[in-house]
Formats: C-alpha cells, sequence, structure tokens
C-alpha cells in the first residue's frame, strides 16, 4: 500500500491505473477505522481493481462547539489495518492541502432541501461541508464508484443528490450498517460511551426494530409509532433528538401510500449523539 498526502502524487498514481484501463475506486473516511469502515472497503474490492481510501477529518462539516478537536485520530493504526485489507492507495491531505486558501473563501456546495432536515436542523451547515469535501474528493480521484455506509442515511442521499444533480460520472454504493452483536450500528463516536452508555445504546436500534415490526404488521399511525418510540428511548436513557417515519427516496414524512419507508433517528447519550435508520419494505 502506497500513502500519499498531496493531490499531485495522487493524481499521477490514479493516472498509471487508468493508462492500465483499470478500475478506481474510492472509500472516503475520517479515520478511526472499525469494522464498518472496513466493509466499505471489503466492497469497493469487489468492485473495482484499484482501492483509495482517504482519511481526512473534515473541518468544514463540524460546527460550532462540537467535536472536531477531540474528534478521535489513529492514523498509525487505520494505515494497518488498510495495509491488512491490501488497500492499493492511502490519501491523508492536511486541511492546506484541501483547503488551500482557507475554509473561509472555499467555494462551498450546497444540495438544498435535503441538507436542512433532520441531521442538518441540529447541525446547521454540516451537509454543506460533507457535500464540499466529498465533491472535492470524487474530482481528485475521479473514481468509478465511491462506498459510503449506510448508518449515515440522510449523508448517502445528499452525496447522491449532489452527484445526480451535477452530472458526475461515479457510481454511489450504499453498504449496509455493520452492527455490534448487541445490535448497536458500529460508529467513531461509540468511543465516547462509558461502559454503563454501552451498556444503553443498544436500545437505539431494538427501538428502530419494534416500530419496524408495527410497520409490517400494517400499523400506519406514524404519529402514534414515533411517540412511542421516542418515549422507549427516554425509558432507556437516551435523549431524543429526532425520531421520523420517512419516504426512503424523498426523506419527506411518510404517505399511507408508500411502500418503502425509513426511519431515522437520532439520541444523545453521555458526550455522544447517535444516529441510526432502519429501512422498512411493506412489499417484502
Amino acid at each position: 500500500m502506497r500513502t500519499v498526502h498531496s493531490v499531485k502524487d495522487l493524481r499521477a498514481q490514479v493516472k498509471a491505473w487508468r493508462q492500465k484501463g483499470e478500475r478506481v475506486a474510492l472509500v472516503p473516511t475520517m479515520g478511526n477505522l472499525h469494522e464498518g469502515h472496513l466493509t466499505l472497503v471489503r466492497e469497493a474490492k469487489l468492485q473495482a481493481d484499484r482501492v483509495v481510501v482517504s482519511i481526512f477529518v473534515n473541518p468544514l462539516q463540524f460546527g460550532a462547539g462540537e467535536d472536531l478537536s477531540s474528534y478521535p485520530r489513529t492514523p498509525e493504526e487505520d494505515s494497518a489495518a488498510l495495509f491488512e485489507e491490501g488497500v492499493d492507495l492511502l490519501f491523508m491531505p492536511g486541511v492546506e492541502v484541501l483547503y488551500p486558501h482557507g475554509m473561509d473563501g472555499h467555494t462551498k456546495v450546497e444540495v438544498p432541501g435535503i441538507s436542512e432536515l433532520y441531521c442538518g436542523q441540529t447541525r446547521p451547515g454540516h451537509f454543506r461541508g460533507v457535500a464540499t469535501v466529498v465533491c472535492k474528493l470524487l474530482n481528485l480521484v475521479q473514481p468509478d464508484i465511491a462506498c459510503f455506509g449506510m448508518k449515515d442515511y440522510q449523508q448517502l442521499a445528499v452525496i447522491r443528490h449532489m452527484v445526480d444533480d451535477l452530472a458526475m460520472p461515479v457510481d454511489i454504493v450504499g453498504v449496509p450498517t455493520v452492527r455490534a452483536d448487541s445490535g448497536l450500528a458500529l460508529s467513531s463516536r461509540n468511543g465516547y460511551l462509558t461502559a454503563e452508555e454501552l451498556a444503553k445504546a443498544p436500545a437505539l436500534y431494538a427501538t428502530l426494530e419494534g416500530l419496524g415490526a408495527s410497520l409490517a404488521d400494517g400499523n400506519k399511525d406514524f404519529a402514534a409509532l414515533v411517540a412511542q418510540g421516542r418515549e422507549k428511548l427516554e425509558q432507556a436513557g437516551l435523549k431524543p433528538d429526532y425520531l421520523h417515519i420517512l419516504n426512503a427516496d424523498s426523506l419527506a414524512p411518510a404517505d399511507t401510500q408508500d411502500q418503502t419507508l425509513v426511519i431515522l433517528v437520532a439520541a444523545y447519550l453521555g458526550k455522544a449523539r447517535l444516529i441510526d435508520n432502519l429501512l422498512v419494505d411493506l412489499q417484502a
């Protein structure tokens, strides 16, 4: 595995692969890698000849008072894990590489509408930062495919909208969420949880599963289901940020005629803000 830090070296390597007719995949990450990230890498290896992984803690997607300074950074462990997975190229740029003229004056990419909802309400500007850095990474690498985890369901939707709107020639691949045995979705921010909080955290997914079962049984009183779900979270010791039952494609509030739904949830537990989701196919 080769590690590069500059745009020049990144582009030179990708160009050499292109000249051989090789198919390239990109897996963008913020590091502190876990099994969820490595699953993205394995999917990328299945679909391409060469795999590029980027590690960049993007300041543009962190708001005031958020955990940018404390976000876990484990570059040596990450590099070793990616080497074991057979990654071809690790791109680890500094802030000055991706934002050479500073962030304030940097061109921003924004997906209107969907970016202001749900996580976008709690974290204003977050998805603008995500869209900007992902757009830049896609332009730098120009991959055939890029893999993203489905745990960040709204983020995946924002990226897909951006790629479609800007006619970018890349296939966005959503990879199913990887979970601990308890059902808790793997996340770098799980490291903020104490042992006591880790025991409470699986209630997040358990609540989603309960709501999903009710929907599958034909219950379409969405408001009542959401109220029940929030109550269960609070009883388990979590503080709900939001809980919504939505159309899985548009992320608009679910209609009784919708056949494919997604339940989105975010909740606070100690220092961590946990997010998760569950797809429900009523046609299945």
